[in-house]
């Protein structure tokens, strides 16, 4: 198994504030656009993107938990961002995921849920973010997620709450 590698956070740094970005989000329905799954490499300053730097934890929270989530009655679970297939496939194939990866590199997904984003070096990021659906709807919304390598444990502590 892959170790994750461990996000150390000065104690100093202020932990994220909910901006109200995806308060709109629950109750709405999936949208059906198109996504490049993966059935690159890091970019060299991936570290330095504001927010990068713990999605491969939030990852990894979810590959760890998958046993857990599948028991609670979980069908599917997709991690989706704007970097290229050929990158996600990197990092699917790295970290050891047992669930796929999907690009939206056009934001056709990111722009019809008008989900939150960042600008860093002329390029839109999906700000990190966990979605549950039910049906195509979104019936609940974890923003901003920190620390992200809790996010699938807080999903696994709402669905035993919910059953």
């Amino acid at each position: 198994m892959v170790a994750c590698v461990d996000v150390n956070v000065a104690l100093s740094l202020p932990v994220p504030k909910n901006d109200g970005a995806c308060a709109h989000l629950t109750g709405l329905e999936i949208p059906c656009v198109p996504l490049s799954a993966t059935s690159g490499g890091r970019p060299d300053d991936w570290n330095s993107i504001p927010g990068a730097r713990g999605c491969t934890p939030q990852a990894c929270s979810f590959r760890n938990e998958m046993a857990e989530l599948r028991r609670l009655g979980v069908k599917n679970v997709f991690g989706v961002s704007t970097q290229d297939a050929s990158y996600q496939a990197e990092a699917k194939e790295r970290l050891h995921l047992p669930y796929q990866l999907l690009s939206d590199g056009r934001l056709e997904f990111a722009k019809a849920l008008k989900l939150p984003t960042l600008e860093w070096k002329n390029k839109t990021l999906i700000k990190r973010l966990a979605l549950a659906t039910q049906n195509g709807t979104i019936v609940k919304v974890w923003y901003p997620v920190f620390p992200p390598d809790t996010n699938a444990r807080d999903v696994v502590d709402w669905l035993a709450m919910k059953n």
